[in-house]
This record gives structure tokens, sequence and C-alpha cells, in this order.
């Protein structure tokens, strides 16, 4: 049976969601799960829940933990990447320096948070790949970590490891989208094609029949659709703006207002718009983290059965692919992939999210062709920071980190050059000295 590595796993949500998963799934019930963190107490704590979890569920898991990346990593099958590179607290700093010029970030978008998270999770993500080179050569890597494309690009072109990039953006907005058309989830056909946080729908198929239509007389009128007690329920209205300016609905929701022009530049945007302010949540994120372990602790010294995760869908995308390739039962999924012709007007060996048929000869990604053209070209911008982020990290090249950033649509529709450039030099000098060592 396969032996399924967690990198993160000190973080107990990955933890109890996979072994979920192990109960949907039965052909991984024997397997080896490996969990890795570098902090032992928290790797500690998730692997005496992992157990009692097992148990309680009569799972022959073989379950393993440690600290020793090179141990965890020897002999893998899978290697499931889950992990926040120097935690929230660069996070929070970065983000105090950027709202001095009103520019607000997140780790998992693009824009200044996005190229930083990189700068961040680039070396270490690769430290793993290159470990795999030599203790696990043939194994798969499933990357959950952020910024998505960036990782993906730099594990593509600096080495030789399988890997797939796997979010549930495009399930979650599918989901609204079913109850935007007042249709049952299960009967809803989608595809969507483009990057990570910004691929777009462009097929929405109800019995085969087209639901554009339908949608886009829905948002044609806000006292329609924005009306008390609508049956659409809460209404994305960041998606109605793209959907009614460039034709289709995305998977990126608010994710698109941390790199595109349109939607925080002043505070008449943000109302108007319904954007949610994350300064609260930058706030108490640390002390949440640690108030969930304590309740976690609490709760293991308890008689009380531990929860199962009955409605995730994120490590459900890895242990779905697993199951393929064990049972040859064949399964469709959205992945960030190279783009080897897959997307034929976006660039070549950029990394888009398409969708790939996994069976057990492997994943299989989909020939897209042309997107619409005014969809193309606002992923090509974001393309651009990625590309520039990507050799600026692996070259450790400050200067195109800077271009990387004087390049995001938000942040020049906001600051000059000047004010980009100090707003850089700030974030370097808070910077962990761990990542930016070298840098010229």
């Amino acid at each position: 049976m396969p032996k399924v590595v967690l990198m993160g796993a000190g973080s107990y949500v990955l933890v109890r969601d996979f072994i979920s998963d192990v109960v949907s799934h039965p052909v991984l019930g024997e397997s080896t799960v490996t969990l890795h963190d570098a902090d032992k107490e928290r790797l500690e704590l998730a692997a005496a829940y992992a157990r009692r979890l097992a148990k309680q569920q009569n799972l022959n898991l073989r379950l393993e933990s440690t600290t020793d990346r090179h141990a965890a990593l020897d002999g893998a099958d899978y290697v499931i990447n889950s992990f926040r590179s120097g935690g929230w607290a660069p996070v929070i700093k970065d983000r105090e320096i950027t709202m001095g010029l009103g520019i607000e970030i997140q780790s998992d978008a693009v824009g200044v948070g996005g190229v930083f998270a990189g700068l961040r999770h680039v070396p270490d993500v690769l430290e793993i790949c290159h470990d795999m080179e030599e203790l696990c050569p043939d194994a798969w890597l499933f990357n959950y970590s952020n910024p998505q494309a960036i990782i993906c690009w730099a594990i593509n072109d600096y080495t030789r490891i399988k890997n797939i990039g796997l979010c549930p953006n495009a399930f979650h907005f599918a989901r609204a989208i079913s109850r935007y058309a007042q249709i049952p989830f299960s009967e809803l056909y989608y595809t969507v094609a483009g990057l990570n946080h910004f691929a777009w729908f462009i097929e929405l198929k109800r019995h085969g029949k087209d639901l554009y239509p339908k949608l886009r007389e829905t948002f044609t009128e806000p006292a329609v659709y924005l009306r008390p007690n609508s049956p659409l329920g809460h209404v994305d209205l960041v998606e109605v703006a793209m959907l009614r300016e460039f034709g289709y609905f995305t998977s990126g929701g608010q994710h698109l207002t941390m790199s595109l022009p349109y939607f925080r530049r002043k505070p008449e945007l943000l109302a108007a718009y319904r954007i949610n302010s994350l300064t609260e949540m930058y706030g108490y994120v640390e002390r949440e983290i640690r108030e969930r372990d304590e309740e976690l602790k609490k709760l293991l010294e308890s008689s009380t059965k531990l929860p199962l995760s009955r409605e995730h869908t994120d490590t459900g995308i890895a242990a779905g692919i697993i199951d393929s390739f064990q049972t040859g039962k064949p399964v469709r999924i959205f992945g960030n992939v190279r783009n080897s012709g897959l997307i034929s007007n976006l660039p070549e060996g950029s990394v888009v999210e398409v969708p790939c048929l996994v069976d057990r000869g492997g994943i299989h990604p989909q020939y897209i062709g042309v997107l619409p053209a005014q969809c193309a070209a606002l992923n090509r911008m974001s393309i651009n920071v990625q590309e520039m982020a990507v050799r600026g990290i692996v070259e450790k090249d400050k200067n195109k980190i800077l271009q990387a950033i004087v390049l995001d649509p938000l942040t020049f529709s906001i600051a000059s050059i000047d004010e980009i450039k100090q707003m850089v030099d700030e974030l370097f000098a808070v910077e962990m000295q761990k990542y930016i060592k070298g840098y010229k």
C-alpha cells in the first residue's frame, strides 16, 4: 500500500481532513501516513489527534510522525504539501507596510502579498523537491500551499518532480453558481480554465443546455438580485462585475480584488462591491491558532468522539487522485499544471488551471485551446507578475522582485514607481533573514 507524507502536519485540520478522506476512500485504509512538521510541539499534538481518530474509525493506517524531513520523504509515493513558510508573522508585517500606501494584500493571491509569500515558500518547496529527487524520485507532489502558480512554476522549471497544484476554489464557486441558476449542484456541469484564483467558467451547463443566457439575465437588475430574502442567497458582487464586463464568472471572487485595479482603490469601491476588510482577521489570526490548539488539547483529554470532516474539499482532491491511481476508477479534477499548449493564448511554460482526467495511467491535463480574448488578456497581466517573481526568487535578484511588483495592476494603480521601490525596500528590511540571504 502507498506511503503518503503530509508536509505541514502541525495543522491538525490537514490531518483531520486527510483521515476523513481515508474513511471515504477505503483503498487508502492500510496506507502508511507520515506526518511531518518543523514545529515538534504542534506535530505531537496533531499526531495524537491522528492516532485517536484512526482508532475511533477502525482504520488500519500505519501512522508515523517526524520532524526529520529526510526520514519522512524516504520511500514516499505521494507528498501532500500544505504549510505556511515563516508562519503568519511576516504576513502581518508585510501588510502593515503595504497598508501605508493603501495597498491591501493577501498571501494566497498575486500582488505584493503573493510575491513575498512566494519569496518565503519557493526556497522551502524546492528543498523538499530536491530531497524527493534523491529519496523518492517517482513520487507525486500535490501542492496546496500558496501562491499556487508561483510555487508550481518554480517546481516545473527547477526540479524533476511530478507535481500538480490543487485548490478547491472552482468547486466552491461552482456551488454558488448552481445557487444563482437555482438548480441542484449535482446537475451542474462546469469547466474552468485560466489561472489559480483567476480561472474562468468557460462552460456552465445543465443537461447539455448553456446556462449563461439565463445567468446574464438574472444579473441584469441589482434591485432584483439584491432584494432581501432573494433565492440567490449571498451574491458575490465582484463576480457579478466580472460576468457583466468580461462575459464570464471566475473562480476568484475577492481574491481578484488583491491584484486587479477595479475594486480596492477607493473606500467607496469597497462599499459598492461589499468587499470584506481583512484588518480584523489579521489582528486575531495568531491568537486564534493558539486558542484552537488549547481546545484540541482539551478535546484529546476528554472522551468526546472526534469529528470527521464532512464538507471539506481540500485534501479530498488529492485523496481522489490517489484512489484513481490505485483502483483505475477515473475522476475529473481541476489542477494547476505547466501550460504545454493547453491554453494557446497564454504563455507557454506558465502555470494554468485546467480540467484533468485521472486514471491508473496518471494525470492527463485537457486541451482548452483559445480562451476568450478579454479573459486571456487579464490572465496575462497576472502571469507577468508570476514569471518575474519566480525568476527573482530563484536567482535571488531583488530588482526582479521589484519589477514583479511594479507590474502588478492593483499596485501600479495606487502607487508611483518611487513609492513602490521604497515599499519593497521596507518589505525586504523586515523579511526573515533565512529567506533573503544572498539577495543582490
